[in-house]
């Protein structure tokens, strides 16, 4: 019944929205904006990731699962591109790929290409993203359907970003936020430590932040949004973008002919409550297109057309690696995660490799003028950082996304460090990391952050 009068509302509101949102747009706030999407589903015998428990490839497509991109500015001034992955975690290596090949034939650079990661657990596994998930060695069979997958990717991500590029006419934008409740922290806190369970009480990021193009008619071009959970309602063995697939969906239906993208906050020690059934997935997307639906109707705030894009190159430290005689104790440990991840760091030893220190970590700010400025994170970030750069940049006027550019590894805080859990250690067996951050790395990030954000947006007295 509940969702049954959720569904009515939402019906009720979109009903009262006019296909042109904006009205007839400032000519001298438009800018050239382009926006395109292709299916990357695959066709093909291939294994999904984020779970460890499957041992099979896929049974069957739920949903189609799509790559999509939007182009800001002319080639004159610079042009950037924001792309969004249905995918569990889109590497570094793979983005950099499609970089070499888009920069061959546009002006976009490092500082102005962002590409976005779902998070949803329902999509093919690819290369150099969790190798250790199932905590044991690919199959040739199977490794040749995830390599098959990621050249087909990067293929299609170059090709969507060019289609972006070349629909560039001249539009709008603006922003505006609105607030989502289905995340609820997982980290609760027992005698036995903090076990992966409904939260409360725990911190939460619930903003909803909203992107609207709309063209000189002021029809809704695209739509870009992204909300601080993970994509894991469901976790059978079938393709589908889970709630944030389900959002894209209706909001798409709703607006024939825009594009909507979403992305993943620092949504790593959040989870989407109820869930475990397809049926909660599309009750989530529905309230998130529900939200998106309220906040088209109100104040939007438009953003001039100065893009400032800046990028810079971390490196964040890992505690004390474990010695070989650690790795061959770990190695016959009754746990199978953390004797093959102790297996394949022996291997590397055997083979005269030295053991990283540290992992190379891009963080990126995109300053649209004075109005907003969007933080890009590469992995699964815990809430703790899109809260403290709230409190250390201007609230009403930053947006923060993680699952960006690189999915290497969980990004717990010091707090979380601390605590200990899922998020702060034994997620690493499953990335294949050595081991667990040092304490230091929350401060490394947040300096990184401020480093590359315009002053105009700097909160002196939050700064912790």
């Amino acid at each position: 019944m509940k969702i049954a009068l959720r569904s009515l509302a939402l019906l009720v509101l979109l009903a009262g929205l006019p296909a042109e949102i904006a009205g007839a747009a400032d000519l001298s706030q438009m800018r050239p904006v382009g926006a395109a999407r292709i299916n990357i589903t695959p066709d093909y015998p291939v294994r999904l990731t984020g779970y460890g428990g499957r041992r099979t490839v896929f049974e069957s497509v739920e949903q189609p699962i799509w790559a999509k991109a939007i182009a800001f500015g002319s080639d004159a001034e610079g042009t950037a591109v924001l792309v969004t992955v249905d995918n569990c975690g889109v590497p570094a290596s793979l983005r950099e790929a499609v970089l070499k090949r888009v920069q061959t034939k546009s002006t976009v650079n490092n500082e102005r290409f962002a590409i976005c990661s779902s998070h949803t657990h329902s999509a093919p596994a690819l290369a150099g993203v969790l190798e250790n998930i199932f905590s044991m060695d690919f199959s040739p069979e199977d490794r040749a359907g995830i390599d098959r997958y990621t050249r087909d990717l990067t293929d299609k991500l170059e090709q969507v970003v060019l289609e972006a590029l070349a629909a560039r006419k001249p539009a709008e934008l603006a922003w505006a936020e609105g607030k989502v409740g289905f995340a609820m922290n997982r980290r609760l806190p027992t005698i036995r430590g903090f076990q992966n369970s409904p939260y409360p009480q725990g911190p939460t990021d619930h903003a909803l932040p909203v992107l609207r193009v709309t063209d000189a008619a002021g029809k809704v071009v695209a739509i870009f949004t992204s909300y601080a959970c993970h994509c894991t309602t469901v976790g059978f063995n079938r393709v589908h973008g889970d709630w944030a697939g389900c959002a894209q969906e209706f909001l798409e239906r709703d607006f024939p002919g825009a594009v909507v993208l979403t992305a993943i906050g620092c949504g790593a020690d959040q989870n989407p409550y109820p869930r475990g059934t397809y049926e909660l997935a599309r009750q989530h997307g529905r309230e998130l297109t529900s939200e998106v639906a309220r906040v088209l109707t109100g104040k939007f705030n438009p953003l001039p057309n100065a893009l400032n894009c800046r990028a810079t190159q971390l490196e964040l430290p890992f505690d004390t690696l474990p010695t070989r005689a650690e790795w061959e104790a770990r190695a016959r440990d009754k746990s199978a995660s953390t004797a093959y991840h102790a297996r394949r760091n022996l291997a590397r030893l055997d083979r005269g490799e030295a053991i990283p220190t540290t992992l190379p970590y891009m963080v990126q700010t995109w300053a649209f003028g004075a109005e907003l400025v969007m933080v890009f994170l590469p992995g699964e970030v815990v809430v703790d950082y899109s809260l403290r750069l709230k409190r250390e940049l201007d609230r009403s006027r930053v947006w923060v996304n993680a699952y960006a550019n690189d999915v290497p590894c969980y990004i717990p805080s010091r707090r979380v460090l601390e605590e200990g859990g899922y998020e702060a250690a034994s997620a690493m067996l499953y990335y294949d990391r050595p081991a667990k951050f040092a304490p230091q790395v929350e401060e490394i990030i947040i300096g990184g952050v401020r480093a590359i954000t315009p002053g105009t947006f700097l909160n002196a007295g939050g700064r912790r």
